[in-house]
């Protein structure tokens, strides 16, 4: 059956719809009916959990699928087209073949430009999202570091990855421009956000845009794909601790140091206190997964250092996220919480003195 056109709003997402795109994926499916509901807490793009009803068996296919669309804002969208094809094309081409937890997908969909898309995929529930501004255990904390150990290893220094024209490594050009935009987004977060930020934080954040650009081509010798955005709002935790982490939205996905995702997730969804007490035993786990995973010549000590060194990828993330997003309540708390916790970590590792 012909893939059906890009449906791109809620609405759109008719039994009609579901029926040609599930069997244009050779499910022998008819869909008679459709009810969808919103869920998650994405910045680019909406996401709705569809509750479907079927004629007659439907085999193998769930009741419930997430829906992944774009932004309604029309205006944006032009500026996060490749966002969303490097998530599709993540998922298509790379996933598969990578020891990492992802959801399975069903369907996949997107305009030539990428600026309209859709994404079928399996609904996670009972699995909860993970919360950025409660933060996590140590114990959730290990989960998620040995599924990211997962997508690095399986990609580490693979010269392939450098060769697919819809992914990037940034280079000295791309981290001359990175730290232009750094300077204005830092400016716009400490006018936004100052009155709420501690001045040794402050401080520290006026720190960081002079050497954002030395520090993103920095330890280029180490690369895999790092996902960018590893923190615990896209992550889906099992509802009983267990290894079962599922990572969501790779919209944000490069190429680079692969202890940038480490450090990120650590540091932005863990308060100082148990971060400090517990990061050398899940840099450990971390490190043993990679080995686990085929990766020689990589020290602990090394992959410790490399970890203080990725500690930038907090504030950086943090400070672009909010600057440049659309603001929310939960979002200014959440972009409050990650800075705080980020500029402590940068502090506690002496990032600064390894750039």
């Amino acid at each position: 059956m012909s893939t059906p056109a890009v449906a791109d709003r809620p609405e759109q997402l008719t039994p009609e719809w579901l029926t040609a795109a599930l069997r244009s994926e050779g499910h022998d499916v008819t869909v008679v009916g459709v009810v969808h509901a919103p869920v998650g807490t994405g910045q680019m793009g909406e996401s709705y959990r569809l509750g479907l009803t079927f004629e007659g068996d439907p085999g193998a296919l769930p009741a419930s699928l997430i829906a992944k669309l774009p932004t309604p804002d029309l205006g944006l969208r032009p500026m996060v087209g490749g966002a969303y094809r490097a998530e599709l094309s993540f998922y298509r081409d790379l996933a598969p073949g990578l020891p990492v937890r992802v959801p399975k997908t069903y369907f996949m969909a997107a305009a030539d430009d990428h600026t309209s898309f859709v994404l079928l995929m399996e609904d996670l529930a009972p699995r909860r999202q993970g919360d950025q501004i409660l933060g996590c255990t140590p114990e959730a904390a290990t989960f998620a570091v040995r599924n990211l150990a997962g997508l690095h290893a399986g990609s580490w220094c693979d010269p392939s990855i450098l060769d697919l024209d819809w992914l990037t490594a940034t280079d000295q050009e791309g981290a001359a421009m990175l730290g232009e935009i750094f300077v204005g987004a830092t400016d716009i977060f400490l006018d936004t956000f100052g009155e709420r930020l501690a001045a040794d934080d402050i401080a520290l954040l006026r720190e960081i845009p002079p050497v954002v650009a030395a520090w993103a081509v920095g330890r280029g010798e180490r690369f895999s794909l790092i996902h960018g955005d590893y923190r615990l709002d896209n992550l889906m935790f099992p509802e009983a601790d267990s290894a079962d982490v599922v990572a969501v939205d790779w919209q944000t996905l490069s190429i680079g140091l692969p202890a940038r995702d480490l450090a990120f997730v650590l540091e932005t969804g863990m308060d100082p206190g148990p971060r400090q007490a517990h990061e050398a035993e899940l840099v450990a786990a971390y490190h043993q997964a990679l080995v686990d995973g085929g990766v020689e010549d990589y020290s602990f000590d090394l992959c410790f250092e490399d970890y203080r060194f990725g500690a930038l990828q907090g504030p950086l993330i943090t400070v672009l996220g909010a600057a440049y997003g659309a603001r929310t309540d939960r979002g200014d708390e959440m972009f409050l919480a990650m800075a705080a916790r980020s500029c402590q970590a940068v502090r506690d590792l002496r990032t600064l003195d390894l750039v």
